[in-house]
């Protein structure tokens, strides 16, 4: 009859739960996660354990990998020998670990992806600084217990002299949890574990003056400390790194982004194929080409520009959409005592401390331990050198081996061991140098037992004993720092990327649009033929000219009334003979719809307005702070009769004074007070009264009592490239509306007036013509006149060339652009 069996019923929700965590818990104990003390997974450390046994020391001979990976497969880590060779792999790769732990001769894989070659092909011996890990296994430092089959055992930790959980990171994840240590620098780390040693209650800010961050095996950049600061203060933290580019310039005149180093953990392969894909499809444009050029000597992957492209936006545009930059997310989560536990980087170096401290204080037991027991053998043998020949007696008289050790025990109060040593000590050690030397011995050994018992007993020396060994780890493997760290925050502005000068920015009447350093032009005297700032086609002619800061923003108001904002880093960079860039690439303008005035400025402070005047005489005040905000497809600036054009936008605090100029020569001057401030979307009021097929061609705007102190100059510069100044004081301030009075004759030799501007003689003035010609001259040099005179020529012209634009530049602009 068969036995009767027992069924227990179980709810399989209540089974599928405890399997499940008894699951989970191995992944989290045996597989995924770093033990805080050694800073290794179960696979690391076994892999190393391993090399230690077969004795693949630093210098030895090379072993097969595969040999290797037997060996832990079969002995110690029964999942799969994939896995264990994989881990080995990273071991060895120099842009995985900061401090790789195993010295591999073969292909082991790259930073493109590429796989290690099959573990019959490589081998591997230790590298200096893994013996570091496993210095002083061997006496009895840490705990062993049964492998997976109870044949053999293991250590459950390295000593691990060097902090390898900082220096080198984990990375792993488990069940429900999981692990992302970034690496450090060796010598950063030590210094502030000595730090931490000489002042446990060290700050983190004054620990970060050591350990400032990171430091990446592949190097590249990190922006800002805000993350950093977090994960070392709680144990998370996004890391934001990018890589390190530089520009240079290539054939034709173009220039190139060189990408030499890339964050933490991308695949470079992946990343070149990501930014073709993104040129592909249009994505991002302005690039030419792409190549790869590194070698041995180290990365270099190039980014070909085209002809007037701005490298500094191309740059956020790669950093935006591609692994040029990335986000390391730390989670600074390891085993303490087998429980996973979220850790400060000030309890992971006191963890770090802790366990030293236990490893010194074993060995130095251990090392007791032995110089006790040796110590109590060489004092027996002391005591058969002292009494040889009664000892020879009791041997020869003694029938066996046991009987003689029982009676030296007896007869001379020696215990079992010494006895022993005695009788198989050699003939040798009777003569007298030998005696010389277990005397000597014997001396060593209480100095060498009082030295270790003075440690157990004083902590102070325990610790002395960890800095000395950490000051000499650094001494031998500690390196300089790979990767900046620097203050910018994540999100950088494009700002901080770009070098701040001012620019000379030229659009043409068919609104072509390029920037050019100052120094581009040289310095001429008055009446010379100037230098070519841009080539044009024949139909086509530089029409608008600014000075501005890389830095600052742009307001560009157009002749239909309406308001764009572009950065005058976005305006493209091109030679001095190059055509530039269509301005509708750059802003979406309406059909037949063109820039007239454009202003720049950093900040759109509530002190200032904006007064524009249009071509029929209107003038219009309105804050600035009313054109912060401007949309992509712009806003209005001002609402405009038909037939009305907007010519000029300038910025004022609202007590100055206004001068219109019209192209038959007449000027009116009015207080900015006779204007009140009206919405956006206002016409304005009447500025200047004009005659019949007359217009207004430019607007001053000026502090009177500054110019009185300046001797402040009107410039009018005429079509024909004549003009000439006069005082300011010639014109009466009238009431806004008037016509005005006469500020240069416009005749068949002058032409109609093209420019006014308010200057004084430490000013310099830039001249642009519709041929492209461009002209840079000192104020001083033209001549101070009566209000109602001809002028003198300021350029020679061309024939058919005439002025179409005029630039000033200040002293201080000049200095910064120098």
């Amino acid at each position: 009859m068969a036995k009767k069996e027992k069924i227990v019923p179980v709810y399989i929700e209540d089974e599928m739960k405890d399997s499940y965590l008894d699951y989970a818990m191995s992944v989290i104990v045996s597989r995924a996660l770093p033990e805080v003390r050694d800073g290794l997974k179960p696979v690391h450390r076994r892999i190393l354990y391993t090399m230690n046994e077969l004795g693949l020391f630093p210098g030895k001979p090379y072993r097969k990998s595969a040999k290797v990976v037997g060996e832990v497969h079969g002995s110690y880590h029964p999942h799969g020998d994939t896995a264990i060779y994989d881990t080995m792999a990273r071991m060895v790769q120099g842009f995985s670990l900061r401090y790789p732990l195993i010295d591999g001769q073969g292909n082991f894989g790259s930073i493109d992806g590429d796989l290690p070659a099959a573990q019959r092909y490589t081998e591997v011996r230790l590298t200096p600084l893994a013996t570091e890990i496993l210095q002083d296994l061997e006496k009895g430092t840490v705990d062993f217990v049964s492998n997976y089959d109870g044949s053999l055992k293991e250590p459950l930790s390295l000593p691990a002299l060097l902090p390898n959980l900082l220096i080198n990171g984990a990375s792993g994840i488990a069940v429900g949890m999981a692990t992302h240590i970034p690496p450090h620098n060796l010598g950063e780390v030590i210094e502030g574990i000595t730090r931490m040693i000489d002042n446990p209650e060290l700050s983190l800010e004054e620990l970060m003056e050591v350990i400032p961050g990171p430091d990446f095996p592949t190097g590249a950049l990190i922006f800002g400390k805000e993350g950093i600061r977090e994960a070392y203060a709680g144990g998370r933290g996004q890391i934001i790194v990018r890589a390190r580019v530089k520009t240079e310039e290539v054939k034709a005149g173009r220039e190139a982004i060189v990408i030499t180093e890339i964050p933490y953990q991308v695949n470079k392969a992946n990343l070149i194929s990501k930014i073709a894909d993104l040129v592909r499809e249009k994505k991002i444009e302005g690039i030419s080409d792409l190549r790869d050029e590194s070698d041995r000597e180290g990365m270099r992957v190039v980014i070909e520009l085209k002809r007037g492209e701005i490298p500094e936006v191309v740059l956020n545009q790669l950093y935006r959409h591609t692994s040029l930059q990335a986000t390391f997310g730390a989670i600074m989560l390891a085993l303490v005592e087998g429980e996973p536990k979220i850790l400060t980087l000030k309890e992971i170096l006191s963890l770090y401390i802790e366990h030293r401290k236990e490893v010194i204080t074993r060995r130095t037991r251990f090392e007791l331990d032995k110089a006790e027991k040796r110590a109590h053998i060489v004092e027996g043998l002391k005591v058969a050198l002292g009494n040889l020949d009664r000892i020879i007696a009791t041997i020869k008289a003694s029938p066996s081996a046991d009987k003689a050790r029982e009676a030296l025990m007896r007869k001379f109060a020696l215990s079992s061991e010494q006895a022993q040593a005695i009788l198989v000590m050699q003939l040798q050690r009777l003569t007298g140098l030998e005696r010389k030397k277990i005397d000597e011995e014997y001396l060593e050994l209480i100095k060498t037992i009082a030295r270790l018992k003075a440690i157990l007993s004083s902590g102070k020396k325990v610790l002395g004993i960890i800095k000395e060994g950490l000051g000499e780890i650094k001494e031998k493997y500690g390196d300089a720092r790979r990767t900046d760290i620097l203050e910018q925050g994540a999100e950088l502005a494009m700002e901080d990327l770009i070098k701040e000068e001012d620019m000379a920015i030229t659009i043409s009447r068919a609104g072509y649009i390029k920037r050019l350093p100052l120094d581009t032009y040289r310095q001429q005297r008055r009446g010379g033929r100037g230098v070519t700032g841009m080539e044009t086609k024949e139909e086509d002619f530089v029409e608008h000219l600014l000075i501005a800061s890389t830095h600052a923003q742009i307001l560009f108001f157009t002749n239909k009334g309406k308001c764009y904002w572009l950065k005058v880093y976005e305006v493209p960079q091109g030679g001095r003979l190059a055509k530039g860039k269509a301005i509708v690439n750059l802003l979406q303008l309406a059909p037949e719809e063109k820039v007239t005035a454009f202003l720049p400025t950093k900040e759109f402070s509530p002190e200032y307005y904006l007064v524009m005047a249009t071509s029929s005489g209107r003038i219009k005040k309105t804050l600035l702070s009313a054109y912060r905000h401007p949309r992509s497809r712009g806003i209005i600036a001002l609402n405009l009769r038909e037939g009305d054009g907007l010519i000029e936008v300038r910025l004022t605090r609202g007590k100055e004074e206004i001068i219109l100029a019209s192209r038959q020569g007449q000027a009116v001057r009015f207080k900015e007070e006779g204007i009140r401030s009206v919405g956006r979307a206002s016409q304005g009021v009447i500025g200047m009264s004009l005659a019949k097929d007359d217009q207004v061609v430019g607007m001053v705007v000026s502090e009177e009592a500054a110019a009185a102190e300046k001797k402040t100059t009107l410039l009018v510069v005429t079509e024909n490239g004549y003009g000439k100044r006069s005082y300011l004081k010639e014109y009466r301030v009238a009431r806004r509306g008037g016509k005005g009075v006469i500020t240069i004759r416009t005749n068949q030799r002058n032409g109609r007036v093209v420019a006014l501007k308010e200057v004084t003689d430490e000013d310099e003035l830039m001249m642009i013509t519709s041929s492209g010609m461009v002209i840079r001259t000192p104020v001083k040099g033209i001549s101070v006149m009566r209000r109602n005179t001809q002028g003198v020529r300021l350029i020679k012209l061309k024939e058919k060339d005439r002025v179409v634009g005029l630039a000033k530049l200040v002293k201080e602009e000049e200095k910064e652009a120098a």
